[in-house]
């Protein structure tokens, strides 16, 4: 009767503390060489142990899943925008005046691309070596002096830095007749384009001339 009574209050009890002390009680009472009651409680807390590493790992699982869905729900640029280095660039396809190029970018948020550093400049040209389909296809750069002569402005209004030029060969040189490709300049070139003649890639050009273009703004960032 003793035993009966003793097992009930054993597995009713779920502290690890009186499962203890029932095995100790129970071995007194239970028949020599019989170990099964101890071997049940092993089993349990061993399965027990399993359980809560499957939770654990569920968690894990379940909380990587929700940053990479965050990452990719908060992109750093929007559909067509390249980002590098903090920005995010637009190679437009599509051939127009300098200022009419201009006004594109800003409809979109942003302004032709401003070239603040050698590594900038070896990025867009590293772009434009897929984009570009013979040496006379080239874009536009928020690059002008047409406020005054040979006073290079960026279209934030920030001057040229001397340290930061990457004029072709002969570049700038305001050409004010016609050039081999049929056009005429009579006001001369204003407005600077680049292509991919290594860095060395600048040329001025008639603001009129149509050429593709580079916008540029900041990458957005997620809430």
């Amino acid at each position: 009767m003793y035993i009966y009574v003793y097992f009930c209050v054993a597995v009713a009890t779920p502290s690890a503390d009186e499962t203890t002390y029932s095995n100790v009680n129970y071995s007194k009472t239970q028949r020599p060489g019989s170990k099964q009651p101890a071997a049940s409680n092993r089993r349990s807390g061993v399965t027990s142990e399993r359980v809560a590493l499957l939770v654990l790992s569920v968690l894990l699982a379940a909380a990587v899943t929700a940053l990479g869905v965050t990452h990719e729900a908060c992109p750093r640029c929007e559909d067509g925008w390249e980002p590098h280095g903090g920005k995010c660039y637009f190679f437009s396809l599509f051939t127009s005046s300098w200022n009419q190029s201009r006004r594109q970018c800003r409809s979109m948020r942003g302004d032709l691309v401003v070239i603040n550093n050698r590594e900038e400049q070896e990025f867009l040209v590293s772009r434009l070596m897929e984009k570009m389909d013979n040496p006379e296809d080239k874009f536009w750069i928020g690059l002008t002096d047409s406020k005054k002569e040979d006073e290079w402005l960026w279209v934030d209004n920030t001057r040229l830095d001397p340290r930061l030029k990457f004029w072709r060969d002969g570049e700038p040189d305001n050409w004010t007749g016609s050039k081999s490709d049929g056009e005429d300049y009579p006001d001369g070139e204003d407005c600077v384009r680049m292509g991919v003649e290594y860095l060395q890639s600048w040329s001025d050009k008639s603001c009129e001339s149509p050429q593709k273009s580079i916008c540029e703004k900041p990458e957005e960032a997620c809430p």
